[in-house]
């Protein structure tokens, strides 16, 4: 007896193992019939899964017996589902899988920012991208940095904040540039000291694109992300060489050298970006004072990827920048200063930033990404008899997983950032912060037309310096829902709160060269809450012409906003107002498009933005009330490109309460291809709008000169033109 039991369990096994049934399988693309590696492939009974390798090879394991669902997913193709009967026959061993590329998701843009690697159509979150031929254009107008790509978008706003040296920052939605929070991949380096050159540092050669989110954002970035995020996506490297080069040479004196090259080979990769900037100091007005400072300018960007398999990455990165740029008398920057030309503004800096990053996915689609950034950014201002400098220290650890549940897509990670300024030979403005925070974030596709995004996020933030300690616990709720209402009509609706760590390095100190300022004392974190609701309208008027508009309504609400007032010693203290600063508006854009080749933008902003803490006129200063944008282009892929652009900037209040007017600009840009090679010509301003027309900014007396509020262009037309090699 014991024998025929023994018998029959090693039957009931052989035949459970029979059962088990393998699957093998080639993906490849049906047209060039090359392998895909990196396919997720998942046995709808089970959930189980695995990726495609390099060759296109993928197994799954233990299938049972009977008809099976297996799903195949890749970014860019189609889904494919297959029904298969196992046992399979012997001559299917190994089935060769043949994936369709998705055209219609090819032309949508895949949006990193909010880590759910969704399409823009997909994303309850409201990102703005700027990539493709307008990051080209922009690159053709200014080689040297991203000034003009964010100046030129609607709802952004780069104010110069020195009419000597060119210092700017970025404003969304007509907030100061402190609740800005610029990103380069994701990494946060570019705030506090270093924020008055950031956006001068930022080359645009080796963008793929541009995110923009405007409001709170703070669920995924934390402290910082008031007014919005600007994100920097870098190119990554293919498996074809990729090269580009540029040679820009511009009437008044500017000269930009770049060139990004990469390619991807085997389990390696790399991207390299190198560029030099060189500028002579410029005197448009011939009021012996530059509008544009003497400047050079050198970036190196290398980074490496290692692909041990088809599921991981690990990419080391390092950016060193090295700039200095000179302003004010230009008998003093020329080397030829006396007892009446002795003013000048002289900024020294030195930039390194070294990231790693390890993104590993897993067969049922979830990842894992680890994020690690140290910067130092070492400057020194100078002006005559006064010399401010530091070395300011920044640093983010950052560890995410994402997780997809059937219709939801789950962010959940923990981060620290450090950040510290010490300066140097005394130690009057020494700070430092340190934030811990855990964030989780839940993407629910409820059906194919709503999907909410819901996240929070709480950090434990610690900020200190000589004169106080001060340890905050703050929680960041945050929702976005997106309603396909039509196949033509869409809106999305999102609303959050956010902070900001108190800090003396604003737009106002910036342009005091921070003489004078105390440091801080017995001060709060600032806090906001913000919210905004867009409707999307797209359609095809007639044969070969499609019409777009997005028209979004905003509103934020600081509370305890840090403002800089004066004592009876001239010195300059912060202390938290008892009333909020409060922006509201909206902006309209419009697109036409006839057959891809001739394109019409029309970009309206209308901001309201108070300071309610003021007791008279409470309008913030160098903000325009209406913004009109007005671009046409024409293009033939690959033969050439004519652009016409138009702004218009409304009045403004400057901070002795005056107003200023308003103003019309226009520039001219064109571009012709030969094979590899492009020829630019670039007419910026072309009508010659600057302020000193109105006044000069520079008052007397020359040797201890005081400067206007910088409200209008300074340097005036401006003609450019090059030649870009591709590779």
């Amino acid at each position: 007896m014991q024998k025929i039991i023994v018998l029959l369990l090693a039957t009931v096994f052989i035949f459970e193992a029979k059962a088990q049934n393998p699957f093998k399988a080639i993906i490849k693309d049906n047209i060039t019939n090359e392998p895909l590696s990196g396919v997720n492939v998942i046995l709808r009974e089970t959930k189980n899964g695995t990726i495609s390798n390099r060759t296109g090879f993928a197994e799954l394991k233990n299938i049972s017996d009977g008809k099976q669902v297996i799903i195949f997913s890749y970014t860019g193709y189609k889904t494919r589902t297959d029904t298969f009967n196992f046992p399979l026959a012997a001559s299917a061993d190994t089935v060769e899988i043949m994936m369709e590329i998705d055209q219609e998701e090819l032309n949508e843009v895949v949006v990193q920012s909010t880590r759910t690697s969704r399409t823009i159509k997909n994303t309850p979150t409201r990102v703005e991208t700027i990539e493709g031929e307008e990051l080209d254009e922009k690159n053709n107008m200014r080689p040297a940095n991203v000034s003009m790509l964010l100046h030129e978008s609607t709802g952004l706003q780069v104010q110069q904040t020195s009419a000597t040296s060119g210092n700017a920052s970025i404003r969304v939605q007509g907030l100061d540039g402190k609740y800005t929070q610029l990103l380069k991949d994701g990494y946060p380096n570019f705030g506090n000291f270093a924020s008055g050159l950031s956006i001068l540092e930022i080359p645009p050669l080796d963008l793929k694109q541009v995110e923009v989110i405007k409001g709170p954002a703070s669920t995924l970035y934390g402290g910082g992300a008031i007014s919005g995020v600007v994100n920097f996506i870098s190119k990554s490297p293919k498996e074809k060489y990729e090269g580009d080069f540029i040679l820009n040479q511009s009437d008044i004196g500017q000269t930009n050298i770049g060139g990004y090259v990469s390619q991807k080979k085997g389990m390696f990769g790399y991207t390299v970006l190198g560029v030099i900037n060189l500028q002579k100091a410029y005197d448009v007005d011939e009021d012996d004072f530059s509008e544009i400072p003497k400047s050079k300018n050198f970036t190196i960007n290398p980074r490496l990827f290692y692909y041990p398999n088809a599921s991981t990455v690990m990419i080391l990165g390092n950016s060193f920048t090295k700039g200095s740029n000179t302003g004010g008398d230009i008998e003093v920057v020329n080397g030829k200063p006396d007892a009446n030309h002795s003013y000048f503004e002289k900024n020294s800096t030195i930039r390194n930033t070294t990231t790693l990053e390890l993104d590993k996915k897993f067969a049922n689609k979830s990842s894992m990404k680890l994020k690690q950034s140290v910067s130092i950014f070492d400057r020194q201002i100078s002006i005559p008899d006064y010399s401010f400098s530091g070395i300011n220290t920044n640093s983010l650890t950052d560890l995410s997983f994402a997780f997809f549940k059937q219709k939801h897509t789950l962010i959940a990670g923990i981060n620290f950032v450090y950040d510290r300024f010490k300066q140097k030979n005394i130690d009057t403005q020494n700070t430092q912060s340190f934030s811990a925070g855990a964030y989780f974030q839940d993407t629910w596709d409820i059906t194919d037309k709503v999907k909410i995004e819901t996240g929070v996020r709480i950090d434990h933030v610690n900020y200190k310096n000589n004169n106080y300690n001060k340890n905050q616990t703050v929680a960041l709720p945050r929702v976005s829902a997106l309603f396909k209402l039509t196949d033509k009509i869409t809106s999305r609706i999102s609303g959050g709160l956010g902070y900001k760590i108190p800090t003396v390095f604003t737009e106002q100190t910036e342009s005091m060269h921070y003489r004078n300022v105390l440091s801080l004392n017995n001060v709060t974190a600032e806090r906001s809450i913000g919210g905004a609701a867009d409707i999307n309208y797209s359609t095809n008027v007639l044969d070969g012409l499609s019409f777009s508009l997005n028209q979004l309504f905003f509103y934020t609400h600081i509370n305890k906003p840090l403002i800089v007032q004066s004592n009876l010693a001239g010195s300059y203290f912060f202390t938290n107002a008892l009333k909020p600063v409060i922006s509201n508006g909206f902006e309209t854009n419009i697109k036409f498009v006839f057959k891809e080749d001739l394109k019409l933008f029309v970009g309206y902003t209308f901001i309201n933005a108070k300071a309610t803490y003021l007791s008279s006129n409470q309008f913030l200063p160098l903000l325009p009330k209406n913004k009109l944008n007005l671009t046409t282009m024409y293009e033939k892929e690959d033969n050439f490109k004519l652009g016409l652009e138009g702004y218009f900037t409304d009045r403004q209040y400057l901070n002795n309460g005056t107003k200023t007017p308003s103003f019309w600009e226009f520039g001219f840009m064109a571009q012709k291809t030969f094979n590899k090679i492009s020829v630019f010509l670039n007419f910026e301003n072309f009508t010659d709008q600057r302020q000193s027309k109105y006044k000069t900014v520079v008052n007397l007396p020359h040797n201890n000169p005081t400067f206007d509020d910088i409200w209008n262009h300074t340097e005036g037309f401006v003609i450019n033109g090059g030649v870009k090699l591709k590779l």
